[in-house]
């Protein structure tokens, strides 16, 4: 019985890093539907959405069957209620990428994004897919030293969105409100995308450990 819970629990967690997978792919393709006013490839990143929340669903669905019929204890409890939060993250990560695309699409066929930050917002693409390559590496190995580099590593992202505020509340900003509000809303969603990679690595160490690192 043991030995068929921790092939269980195996499996979770190789959902999670497949979850992970996810939304490293929608926020590549986000990413350059967004550079690229793809339309195709923006609508192609919305309608796959579904497979995150169908992931999402199944896992916990999975993860409360377990939970009432093993009653696990200690580190198998970490596990079970640390995975739930982490899967709500992962769930959280695709629903970023597709509001980076919806609004890729809305602008078609216009570029979203000017000139003036077209190379920071190719800088937040590739940080934001290497962190969440390296979030799936931490979740498929449970690794909780691994996962503290998670804690620190989205310092560039939020440089990155800080230097955004910079160009777009300069005076001679020349593309208007509206510009300058797709760009705001647009950081954020990479920035948030790469806060939940953070609390993901805090819930690794956690379910690893028994003890959150402190904000």
């Amino acid at each position: 019985m043991r030995t068929r819970f921790a092939e269980n629990l195996d499996s979770l967690s190789g959902d999670l890093a497949a979850m992970c997978r996810l939304s490293v792919t929608a926020m590549s393709e986000a990413s350059d539907a967004l550079l690229q006013a793809d339309l195709e490839l923006a609508e192609h990143v919305i309608d796959v959405s579904g497979e995150l929340d169908d992931a999402a669903a199944h896992w916990e669905k999975r993860a409360f069957a377990l939970l009432a019929l093993q009653a696990p204890v200690a580190h198998d409890l970490r596990f079970m209620v640390g995975g739930l939060h982490i899967s709500a993250d992962l769930h959280r990560m695709g629903g970023l990428a597709v509001h980076i695309a919806k609004i890729a699409r809305r602008r078609h066929p216009d570029h979203v994004v000017p000139d003036e930050v077209r190379n920071v917002f190719t800088e937040m693409g590739t940080v934001a897919v290497a962190q969440a390559r390296e979030t799936e590496q931490v979740l498929q190995h449970r690794d909780p030293e691994r996962a503290r580099g998670l804690l620190t590593a989205d310092e560039a992202m939020d440089d990155l969105h800080r230097s955004l505020f910079t160009i777009t509340q300069a005076e001679d900003w020349p593309h208007g409100v509206q510009s300058a509000v797709d760009i705001t809303l647009l950081g954020r969603f990479y920035e948030r995308f790469c806060d939940h990679t953070v609390e993901i690595g805090r819930r690794v160490i956690f379910l690893e450990t028994g003890s959150l690192p402190e904000q």
